[in-house]
């Protein structure tokens, strides 16, 4: 289960980072820093405490997808010594050959499925948590940068070479873990991955529209609900 929560650290799918400068800014801009946010939010207090939390609270799940992995991992090994086999026949069998292929491919997407079914409620969890730190990400960046002075601040991937002293994730995670000490893990009824990030989105265009007096858009006529992905 650890590396499932090592990928999602990594990735942070559901992290959604709004410009904090303009453009015009950056050649303006007098003190330039760098932070990985995506580590940050990893390492915050509210994603260690809650994954610790769900580690406890799916062990029945995660236990069960782990073992469960092994045994159709094991079925799928069978099927790939089958086509390897086929494959070293001359003369080849191509119907022979491609009917095992089949039976490779066919048997890994059912393994997907069902691992997925198992670890559903895991990475709903997982995902909520995230989205609760996706949140309030901007204003964590924005208070460390006030605290450290920066009025620029980059991605280190889009940055060819640094000095250590210009990295201020450590600052973000202090100011993500002052603002967010804890968060939620048991996801509300109803709830789609990344539906936190799009209700706050909706609500940052809904007043900068009302502070240009311009008018939200009307609701939809019909009575299904809009997608969240």
């Amino acid at each position: 289960m650890k590396k499932i929560f090592v990928a999602s650290a990594l990735a942070f799918a559901a992290l959604s980072v709004s410009p904090v400068v303009s453009a015009p800014a950056f050649a303006q801009a007098k003190a330039i820093a760098v932070a990985d946010v995506r580590a940050a939010a990893a390492r915050s207090n509210a994603f260690q405490t809650a994954t610790q939390q769900i580690e406890t609270t799916y062990k029945a799940q995660i236990d069960q997808q782990q073992s469960r992995g092994q045994t159709l991992q094991a079925e799928i090994n069978v099927l790939i010594a089958k086509y390897q086999e086929e494959a070293k026949k001359t003369p080849q069998n191509q119907a022979a050959l491609q009917a095992a292929a089949k039976a490779v491919q066919d048997k890994r997407q059912a393994a997907q499925t069902e691992l997925g079914q198992i670890s559903a409620p895991v990475d709903l969890a997982i995902a909520y948590v995230e989205d609760q730190i996706s949140v309030r990400m901007n204003e964590a960046i924005k208070a460390a940068m006030t605290a450290k002075k920066v009025d620029l601040l980059l991605n280190p991937d889009a940055v060819l070479a640094r000095e250590n002293n210009v990295d201020i994730t450590d600052a973000v995670v202090t100011e993500l873990n002052r603002i967010l000490p804890s968060v939620s893990t048991a996801a509300p009824a109803g709830y789609q991955p990344g539906q936190l990030v799009q209700q706050r989105n909706q609500q940052l265009m809904d007043a900068a529209r009302a502070a240009q007096g311009t008018p939200a858009p009307a609701a939809p006529a019909t009575g299904t609900p809009p997608t969240t992905r």
